[in-house]
């Protein structure tokens, strides 16, 4: 497979007529930016070719597709509206398409010798067929106000061409990458990914479209697979057969939950970023990773009973995380996930305690930290080491703190005072989720001290997922705790 030109541009003739005289065109500009970007990242200038001279009637030269396709690389297609109609582009993709087949075909491993800008978005139904299956890259941004597209350009003002460099560098890598992947299989040393993750990060409403192509960025630059690799159908059972089978590769799913709800496919009652969550968390054992932008403000009715949905619900946390931090700390922690190691032979771990004196997380609410202290006092009396609640003013101290408790520690104390009972709830899920980052032993003990005040709830109050432990009404007594520590030193010596 060797190779005239790196990459050939199709285009429409119309597409590159300058909106304003004396500027280069829209395309001519993505040409040039481009191929300076894919020579810093691959080390040589690229050889990036177009056809200046094409016209608007479409004229169809059998000379480029005889002779000159069939020595491309890859092709980048620039869709647009005018795109579409043209009988010369559609032809000219399809006569690619044909002339792969000879040189490797239309995909190397994972990746498609095929990109698609898309300048001015148009239904996906009307994109050529070869085209509909492959994820695009959009150089537009949809209006707020009346969600009216609005091309991204280098000439627009600061925020606007940093957006548009900012795509422009997405395509750039995966042109670099592509080229590189090439190279090899020609030379017959077909290079290993630099990472061993394939992630699925699932598609989003579009007020969070940003952020997840930030995320992809990061990723791809940390040498992950990225899926999904195609555009998701939008009908039903489509969807869910194509997310399941992406699925099926990932060891991390990733879903980044916007204020608006999202397309709904046809034949279905849920958007688009519900069904994905839903197919995710169908495949046990996946750890999920969901995020929510800090201090969004839900509008639309149906997302805001789907993020409560997310955030209360028990089975939702089993094998999830729910993250409402900066976009920084969510890169830190997905990374933080990929770098864990990975449990053996997918079996359960089983206990083994530290070495030394056992040790017990105390956890509870700020305002009770004086009612805690008798337990926490007893608990050290009895010789364990107790582990205090954390707290910080850093929101993100103070939760790698809590989740370094969870993993270090032999057994979990919950002290329910004046908190909430949705507060104790809350912690509940996160000493669940906290058996994910734990991976080598399992807890010894789960326990639920009900402290004062009594309530009516706080007497109703039962769960299997703990040992609960009730203050008496005259107060503080060690003997509430004795069966409790007790069942943690026999599971200790049994493990041992």
């Amino acid at each position: 497979m060797r190779f005239e030109n790196d990459l050939l541009i199709s285009y429409a003739h119309i597409d590159d007529q300058p909106l304003i005289e004396g500027q280069p065109g829209w395309v001519a500009t993505l040409h040039r930016i481009l191929e300076i970007r894919v020579g810093q990242l691959l080390g040589e200038k690229p050889r990036i070719w177009r056809d200046p001279k094409l016209q608007g009637n479409d004229f169809f030269s059998d000379t480029i597709l005889v002779e000159r396709l069939p020595r491309v690389a890859a092709l980048l297609t620039v869709l647009s509206p005018r795109y579409v109609q043209s009988e010369w582009c559609t032809r000219e993709v399809e006569a690619f398409c044909r002339a792969s087949l000879e040189s490797g075909g239309i995909r190397i491993a994972d990746k498609a010798r095929i990109f698609k800008v898309i300048k001015t978005p148009v239904p996906r139904d009307r994109h050529p067929e070869e085209l509909q299956p492959l994820l695009g890259y959009e150089f537009y941004v949809r209006d707020p106000d009346n969600q009216r597209p609005r091309e991204l350009s280098h000439f627009l003002g600061p925020e606007v061409e940093r957006q548009f460099l900012a795509r422009l560098d997405d395509l750039a890598w995966d042109v670099c990458q592509l080229l590189l992947q090439l190279r090899a299989e020609s030379a017959a040393a077909p290079v290993k990914p630099a990472g061993k993750a394939t992630v699925y990060l699932a598609e989003t409403s579009a007020d969070v479209r940003e952020e997840r192509e930030a995320i992809r960025r990061d990723l791809l630059r940390a040498g992950c697979t990225v899926l999904p690799d195609r555009s998701l159908p939008l009908v039903a059972p489509e969807l869910a057969a194509v997310a399941h089978e992406q699925l099926a590769r990932c060891s991390l799913s990733i879903h980044l939950i916007g204020r608006g709800y999202g397309v709904v496919p046809d034949g279905a009652a849920r958007s688009i970023v519900a069904l994905q969550h839903e197919a995710a968390a169908a495949r046990h054992g996946l750890p999920r990773v969901l995020w929510l932008p800090p201090g969004a403000e839900v509008e639309d009715e149906r997302q805001r009973a789907f993020v409560e949905h997310l955030r209360t619900a028990p089975w939702v946390h089993t094998e999830a995380e729910l993250l409402e931090v900066p976009l920084e700390d969510l890169k830190s922690r997905i990374h933080a996930k990929l770098a864990a190691p990975a449990a053996t032979n997918g079996k359960a771990a089983a206990p083994s305690p530290a070495a030394g004196v056992p040790r017990v997380y105390l956890i509870c609410d700020q305002a009770d930290v004086e009612a805690a202290r008798p337990v926490e006092d007893a608990l050290f009396d009895r010789g364990f080491e107790v582990l205090p609640t954390a707290f910080d003013e850093d929101e993100t101290r103070a939760r790698l703190d809590h989740e370094e408790s969870l993993t270090s520690c032999d057994a979990v104390l919950l002290f329910h005072g004046q908190a909430s009972e949705t507060w104790l709830r809350r912690k509940l899920r996160e000493v669940q989720k906290g058996a994910a980052l734990r991976r080598e032993r399992t807890l010894l003990g789960q326990g639920v001290y009900l402290g004062a005040p009594q309530t009516p709830a706080k007497e109703r109050f039962r769960t299997l997922e703990a040992e609960v432990l009730r203050e008496p009404a005259d107060g503080f007594s060690a003997e509430v705790l004795a069966p409790f520590l007790a069942e943690i030193l026999r599971r200790r010596e049994t493990a041992t």
